[in-house]
């Protein structure tokens, strides 16, 4: 019997598990609450849905899968001591999520000019709320990995890219379940 524990194995910092899972927590309850008072409006869901951007969601996603290729790439550079790379790729890394705000402050902008807001339908109610909570995230992730590729040691980069990681998963989930499932 082996004396190290399934925490002892994490990569990373316990505690940005901690805080990981705890967030993925938070946004699966309110996917689930989404899906669940979606059952009880299936058509007008359908017909709100119709007023999102897939295009833009899909790019969305695409510059955020990047990001976090850049993000764990960063992190093996780093720890291979190729420092000005490491900090390249964070520094790529967070513009890709400044992208993705720019992208998704244009669908919330779009919106805004068709009168659509929280209080217009359910759906939109948790559409703001589920993507706005997200980009909060990319917006503090942002930070993060500047921060990051500044400090540039490799456990720090290694938190860093932990957190972008999650940004990263939140959005994957998120993008099926509000633009997708009809």
């Amino acid at each position: 019997m082996s004396d190290t524990s399934l925490i002892d194995e994490l990569p990373g910092e316990f505690l940005m598990w901690v805080l990981i899972i705890s967030e993925l927590l938070v946004f699966g309850a309110g996917m689930i609450a989404f899906m669940g008072v979606r059952l009880t409006d299936p058509a007008g869901f359908a017909e709100a849905q119709s007023h999102l951007h897939r295009t833009g969601a899909a790019l969305n996603t695409a510059v955020l899968v990047t990001s976090g290729y850049l993000a764990a790439q960063a992190l093996q550079w780093r720890r291979n001591m190729q420092r000005l790379r490491a900090r390249l790729a964070l520094i790529l890394a967070a513009l890709l999520g400044v992208v993705f705000l720019i992208i998704k402050g244009a669908e919330y902008a779009d919106k805004a000019s068709q009168g659509i807001g929280y209080e217009t339908h359910p759906f939109f109610l948790f559409y703001y709320m589920l993507t706005g909570f997200h980009a909060a995230h990319v917006l503090a992730g942002v930070g993060i990995l500047l921060l990051v590729a500044w400090r540039d040691d490799p456990s720090s980069v290694e938190a860093g890219a932990q957190f972008w990681h999650m940004v990263d998963l939140v959005w994957i989930m998120l993008f099926p379940v509000i633009y997708l499932l009809g």
